[in-house]
């Protein structure tokens, strides 16, 4: 059996630990971004049953239309869990507002978890640092984790594509042109409301199931895209 991950006493509880044998399935997906028509599609596209677990990576919400929609989806769905993301945790912090959540929608956000475990994979927002044990990441990492480089942000090398160690980490934040697999990082966000697609990822298959948004919700510059790559094993 493998054992959980280990975090830092700051976080507290923000952590939920599933058992894979209680579900027929695991499904992971991308940042939805308040497109609730996209994520209506996607969900369409899987069609889960009640016994196959939808797990999401954060970032249900902001820039889209229709956030609270998104919430109200993933709330009252009784298979469908998440974690929080950047854009969960400005509005816990009061940095942003969306006038159409509710003070229930507001709490439930605040009661997200920051990862989501079974077996050997585990779910986090932005990502990990594998120069560090998990244990001494702190929530704001999780959460924007992105660029190995001091300054972080948009250059490389990216975390996801030197990372070698257990466990596999699924994540989002990161804009990317396609969907990233390695044995040990699975890159979800593709940019649904910037004009991409909405993507999810079937555990038992290992295939990633895509749709098209509606629309371009929100214009992103393509520098500010990546184009993922997996670097050599020497690659630090």
């Amino acid at each position: 059996m493998v054992s959980p991950p280990t975090f830092h006493p700051d976080l507290g509880a923000s952590h939920q630990r599933i058992h894979s044998d209680e579900w027929e399935e695991i499904y992971v997906v991308g940042d939805v971004h308040g497109c609730r028509p996209t994520l209506e599609r996607l969900l369409n596209r899987l069609d889960p049953a009640a016994d196959e677990l939808v797990v999401f990576v954060g970032d249900l919400v902001r820039k889209g239309p229709d956030s609270a929609g998104v919430v109200d989806i993933v709330r009252q769905t009784p298979n469908f869990i998440t974690v929080r993301g950047n854009n969960e945790q400005k509005l816990i912090d009061g940095h942003k507002s969306i006038p159409s959540l509710t003070d229930d929608d507001l709490s439930w956000i605040a009661s997200l978890p920051a990862a989501i475990s079974w077996d050997d994979s585990m779910v986090v927002h932005g990502g990990v640092d594998h120069r560090k044990p998990i244990a001494e990441h702190e929530l704001p990492e999780l959460l924007n984790m992105r660029s190995l480089t001091p300054n972080g942000s948009y250059d490389r090398p990216y975390w996801f594509e030197t990372r070698r160690d257990d466990p596999r980490i699924f994540f989002g934040h990161t804009v990317l042109s396609e969907p990233f697999e390695t044995p040990t990082a699975v890159g979800l966000d593709t940019g649904c409301v910037y004009g991409g697609k909405l993507t999810a990822y079937q555990c038992s298959t290992a295939e990633f199931i895509t749709v098209d948004p509606e629309t371009t919700h929100e214009e992103r510059s393509s520098d500010s895209i990546v184009d993922p790559e997996r670097a050599p094993p020497t690659s630090t």
